[in-house]
């Protein structure tokens, strides 16, 4: 179908006539047809007002019912997946491999959230009896759960044009959990969202949804996002992106009458530490293991290895030879937009006046319009130490080798770490005994640690944490993918005293949606009898 520039406001499409805005493709810096069309005032007013109206409905949707829905919009996607990869690869320049997966991962993040709602335990039912017996007090009869918290505003995140945009990952576990969602989309992919958004608008009406379940908005964040955030009925924000524009977002959110969470993942160089003995096995396979996480995608995933600790031991110098003519040799890589490779090219030069750059990619004439040269910079601890933006991110094909002289000298970079998604320990297992303060201290640094692998790759599965103390993330005590991301936008609501009949499902007596439940601090699927209501 042809693409037409304009918003999804409920069942409705918005109007021209608002600024128009072009993707880039990246390999030739020429703008991409359509023009998009910002959403108005107005228009961002109704999508919230439409996801209010919503709200209630979508809340007394059951699990069966979320989930047959979240299943008919993965098959869609799955069904679009052609024209999807192809506009993403024009907007982005990634991979056709990569968007595929990419693709692919979305319809199993949908499927995964489907599956956990309809099986319905994460709801976390629980269950304490009357007791009127009791003295010196009577206990009345309690049971809480959770609830969704309402309209939900999402932001498109720039490196992932399908996994964290328009029904990506927020979207799902927020649609999951019974919210509205309403999705700022990302100025750098407009067409793939306008796709996505199409396959949601398609499932809505076939699965009886009601209108305002789904909205998706083009514009720029100052205007249509900020609105958004600041619009007195939206209940929480998710956010991946920098951490100067999430920061913004989180001072909205807070500053409002009502203050909402925002939900933000942000900014990390996710260290990785090398232990001595990992020199000795095979420097060189260890060198291109490196290379390679810190340029796969770019080095634009957030999972970026952007600083490599190390201290200098038999085979160091073939890992950094190895590793330096990887950097010299590579070709240009391509950035998502004109904004992101401007901003690599002024971060390098001036982490080049803070530190050796030990290599860089030659430069070439053909290279991409929106491109970067990997680079490679050296510094030693001490002066690591002494200058903090050593430790900002630089999104992009490069990385900080920081050379400490003694383990000491390690555990005092450790220690100096901001809040980070990830931290790797790279080295043989019978060393991970002589490093515990390592660990520890990693373990209050970063949400994912991880031992002898790379943190480019996150996996949509259950037991995953992809987050961390700020500013890495605005709350270290929840995920954006896994299942437990749907606990962002629920709260728990305690019903006491109610009839039976006038409870829901999950906490009725009889328990007929068969849920894990924590009845009298069991746990248990069992009914509760009527000799057992006290």
């Amino acid at each position: 179908m042809e693409l037409i520039g304009r918003s999804f406001i409920g069942n409705a499409r918005g109007q021209e006539g608002g600024p128009l805005l072009h993707a880039i493709n990246p390999l030739t810096g020429e703008p991409l047809s359509p023009a998009y069309a910002a959403a108005t005032a107005a228009e961002t007013a109704h999508a919230v007002e439409l996801a209010a109206a919503a709200a209630p409905q979508l809340a007394q949707t059951n699990g069966k019912q979320r989930a047959h829905f979240l299943r008919h919009v993965a098959d869609g996607l799955q069904e679009a997946m052609p024209e999807l990869v192809a506009r993403a690869q024009l907007e982005t320049a990634l991979p056709v491999a990569r968007l595929q997966g990419e693709t692919a991962r979305t319809c199993g993040q949908l499927r995964l959230f489907a599956s956990l709602i309809e099986e319905g335990s994460w709801v976390d039912a629980r269950i304490d009896p009357a007791l009127p017996d009791r003295h010196p007090l009577p206990r009345p009869d309690l049971r809480s759960m959770m609830r969704p918290l309402g309209p939900v505003a999402v932001f498109g995140a720039s490196n992932f044009p399908l996994a964290f945009s328009a029904a990506g990952g927020d979207t799902a576990s927020a649609l999951a959990a019974g919210c509205p969602v309403v999705v700022k989309a990302h100025s750098a992919h407009p067409g793939t969202s306008e796709i996505v958004a199409r396959v949601l608008a398609h499932s809505i009406a076939a699965c009886n949804m009601p209108e305002g379940t789904y909205s998706l908005l083009y514009g720029a964040g100052a205007q249509v996002g900020t609105a958004l955030v600041r619009h007195p009925k939206i209940q929480a924000v998710a956010f991946t992106g920098s951490l100067h524009g999430g920061r913004a977002l989180m001072d909205a959110a807070a500053a409002r009458p009502q203050p909402i969470p925002c939900f933000t993942e942000m900014s990390g160089v996710n260290p990785v530490f090398l232990l001595p003995g990992i020199f000795e096995h095979d420097p060189v396979q260890l060198a291109e293991g490196i290379y390679n996480s810190f340029t796969l995608g770019s080095g634009q995933f957030c999972t970026k290895p952007g600083l490599i600790f190390f201290t200098p031991g038999a085979g160091c110098e073939r890992f950094l030879a190895r590793l330096r003519e990887l950097v010299s040799s590579s070709q240009p890589w391509p950035l998502l937009t004109p904004a992101i490779a401007g901003a690599y090219q002024s971060c390098s030069q001036l982490r080049a006046t803070q530190a050796e750059r030990s290599a860089q990619a030659e430069a070439r004439d053909d290279a991409p319009a929106c491109s970067a040269r990997a680079q490679l910079f050296h510094v030693g601890v001490k002066q690591y130490l002494a200058e903090p933006q050593l430790a900002e991110e630089i999104f992009g094909p490069t990385t900080l080798l920081v050379e400490c002289p003694n383990d000491a000298s390690m555990i005092e970079a450790a220690t100096a770490l901001h809040g980070q998604l990830t931290a790797t320990i790279l080295g043989p297992a019978q060393e991970l005994a002589a490093h515990q303060q390592l660990i520890a201290l990693l373990e209050a640094k970063a949400g994912r640690i991880l031992f002898n692998g790379f943190p480019t790759g996150v996996e949509v599965c259950h037991a995953m944490v992809h987050g961390g103390p700020y500013p890495s993330t605005s709350d270290a005590r929840f995920t954006s993918v896994g299942t437990r991301a749907i606990y962002r936008f629920v709260r728990p609501v305690c019903f006491q005293g109610f009839p039976d009949e006038q409870l829901p499902e999950e906490l009725r007596n009889g328990n007929p949606c068969g849920i894990l439940r924590l009845v009298d601090g069991v746990s248990t699927r069992e009914a509760i009898l009527p000799k057992t209501v006290r």
